[in-house]
């Protein structure tokens, strides 16, 4: 006697599946999964970045910087009251702006402009210096000057409350704020730090030549904020995070940056509660502009002269002039110092 099972209901002609035609569905489903494998590896190109899976790639800077001179000073130091008349002597003394712009350059000058501060708190570059290397630019033949930063604050604020905005304005000169799109990847090569970021590059799509100006100042993080450390306004993301390696990233941006001439504004000097002071007794008029091709040495003259601090505590100094990037001992350089 046989017992049937409820559940062994007999299998209808269309629940069946023959085993020719199980085998047709499986090569079927084979054939698309290993399409969507094909396919899938021909979306993957170098340009879809993933992280972690795939080196990064992004602009690299060329090199501004002129011819070295065996005969010309490659650091010079003018002594004066006025900011123009002492920019002109340090650069006369230099062999003239003549030796680094030439007729038809399009010339990038970079202040700090980090905050919305006004000129006699001397937390941003002067709008007198500003002027006077423009025109000594402009002298020189350079078909345009562009002007540009990316603050902390707020880029119209600070360019305004600075004084740099009105020079802008005043010179006829290209005032670039950041925007959106005014970033690009950048790549650097031998970074201790730096080695991938976000980059202010709509600047220098057209600049064939670039000159950093900056005031000298104390700041609370790496001592002083000088020609090296004034770079850090051209990254973009939240650069605050590099802090924790600030002596790292500035000796960076010596490799970062080759620029055309430096020039450090030291006719008043922040001398504490730096980068952004907020009382005149912080300041200290000191009638000096140092200006050259080596901002490891220029700021080392800043750091001791200016500040009148122990180079030996300037750790970033040491960092670039182990890695070749400059000279901390800018006594041992071709150097002259002047009265304007």
């Amino acid at each position: 006697m046989s017992s049937t099972n409820p559940n062994d209901s007999p299998r209808s002609p269309e629940n069946s599946v023959s085993r020719r035609e199980f085998l047709v569905r499986f090569g079927a489903t084979g054939a698309l999964i290993a399409g969507s494998g094909i396919a899938a590896c021909r979306l993957w190109q170098p340009n879809h970045f993933v992280p972690g899976f795939q080196k990064e790639k992004g602009l690299q800077l060329r090199s501004y910087a002129p011819e070295p001179s065996k005969v010309l000073p490659s650091l010079a130091i003018a002594h004066g009251t006025e900011h123009e008349t002492t920019i002109r002597a340090a650069l006369a003394a230099l062999g003239g702006m003549e030796r680094f712009i030439q007729k038809g350059d399009v010339v990038m000058i970079k202040p700090n402009v980090a905050f919305d501060s006004p000129p006699p708190l001397a937390a941003t570059t002067h709008p007198d210096a500003l002027r006077a290397v423009a025109k000594l630019v402009l002298e020189a033949g350079a078909r345009q000057v562009i002007v540009a930063d990316n603050p902390i604050n707020s880029p119209t604020g600070c360019f305004l409350k600075s004084g740099l905005a009105a020079v802008t304005s005043e010179m006829n000169l290209n005032l670039i704020y950041p925007g959106s799109n005014s970033f690009a990847p950048l790549q650097l090569d031998g970074g201790e730090i730096l080695k991938y970021w976000t980059f202010f590059n709509e600047p220098f799509k057209t600049a064939t030549k670039v000159i950093g100006l900056a005031p000298c100042k104390d700041h609370n993080l790496c001592h002083a904020s000088m020609t090296t450390k004034s770079w850090y306004g051209l990254l973009g993301g939240r650069r605050n995070q590099f802090h924790q390696h600030i002596h790292s990233i500035v000796s960076d941006f010596a490799l970062m940056m080759k620029p055309t001439l430096v020039i450090l504004d030291g006719m008043n000097v922040l001398m504490s509660n730096g980068p952004t002071g907020g009382r005149l007794s912080d300041v200290k008029p000191m009638n000096t502009i140092v200006a050259g091709t080596d901002m490891i040495a220029v700021d080392a003259y800043g750091y001791t002269h200016l500040l009148g601090r122990d180079l030996a505590e300037l750790t970033y100094i040491h960092k670039a002039h182990a890695r070749g990037l400059g000279n901390k001992n800018w006594q041992d350089t071709l150097y002259k110092e002047v009265q304007a």
